[in-house]
């Protein structure tokens, strides 16, 4: 395989398929594995069969015990990179059709009640010089659903406080309109007399929220921030921004929001990956139990 049909790959994941940066760069990884894999056993990834992919996935998976979240990922790109190869007409036919994804098991999201978030946002020190920024990140994440790369990629030029929204880009580009909670709007407010007394790096003057250096901020210190927080406010879950993506889909969902409306708002393409929010809680079920059950009533 030589490095200019790589390069064509690239283009066509980035261009055709408008993949995100971390999505392209997760599938090159993966191709990479299997060019290595053809390369030592002196197969060319264009030429190889269906019984060659079926023992790199042996390989590569049963005997280093990839788990099926990853093993379903990689899956994903060996499929992505034969389509291309089909649709270019480098090959007549895809040796990976018939390689079979893994059976994933769904998890359940950890979910923040109310009164954690309240923990979580009381645990911040306003006396300190990040501190009203880190209380406008929490209300984003947990006001508006937005995934951590949505966050650090959001751009002024792209919020509309006025109007109460702000336009988001989300996986492979795709954009949407985004509502911003009145207290989102406050608190950014407060944020943005703090960031206007920053001295801001050349190419950087765009982005919402920046750090004492007056540069974007990384998914890392988003990770960070809120890690430190759950340990103030005694929080003893496993947390990311995305458990506060979760908590935002769920606490819609419990208030009566309608699914597609959540779906809507997290940007998903397929209602069936919103549907994991409709699960219920071991006290839900519970309560059924105690309500509804014959031997339970008096």
């Amino acid at each position: 395989m030589n490095d200019n049909l790589y390069r064509q790959y690239h283009t066509y994941l980035k261009l055709e398929k408008s993949l995100s940066d971390n999505s392209v760069q997760a599938y090159e990884q993966d191709l990479r594995k299997l060019r290595d894999y053809c390369a030592a056993h002196g197969l060319d990834p264009v030429h190889a069969g269906f019984d060659d992919l079926q023992a790199f996935v042996y390989d590569t998976f049963a005997q280093a015990g990839t788990n099926p979240r990853t093993q379903s990922r990689i899956l994903s790109g060996i499929h992505s990179f034969y389509r291309f190869l089909l649709y270019n007409h480098y090959i007549d036919s895809d040796p990976s059709e018939l390689l079979q994804m893994p059976k994933m098991d769904q998890r359940i999201p950890t979910v923040l009640t109310v009164e954690e978030i309240d923990a979580i946002i009381d645990a911040i020190d306003l006396s300190k010089p990040e501190g009203q920024r880190n209380r406008a990140i929490i209300e984003m994440l947990y006001g508006s659903g937005l995934r951590v790369s949505e966050l650090v990629g959001l751009k002024l030029s792209n919020m509309y406080l006025a109007e109460g929204y702000m336009l988001i880009e989300g996986k492979g580009s795709k954009q949407r309109l985004v509502p911003i909670s009145p207290v989102a709007q406050e608190q950014f407010g407060y944020w943005l007399q703090d960031r206007n007394r920053l001295t801001i790096n050349p190419g950087h003057e765009d982005y919402a929220f920046l750090n004492h250096n007056g540069h974007q901020l990384t998914r890392a210190m988003i990770f960070t921030i809120i890690r430190r927080l759950c340990a103030a406010a005694g929080i003893q879950k496993t947390v990311s921004p995305h458990t506060l993506r979760h908590s935002f889909a769920t606490h819609l969902l419990q208030n009566g929001a309608d699914l597609r409306i959540i779906q809507q708002l997290l940007g998903h393409e397929d209602i069936t990956t919103t549907e994991i929010y409709t699960h219920v809680s071991v006290q839900d079920l519970r309560n059924a139990i105690l309500l509804y059950h014959p031997a339970n009533r008096q």
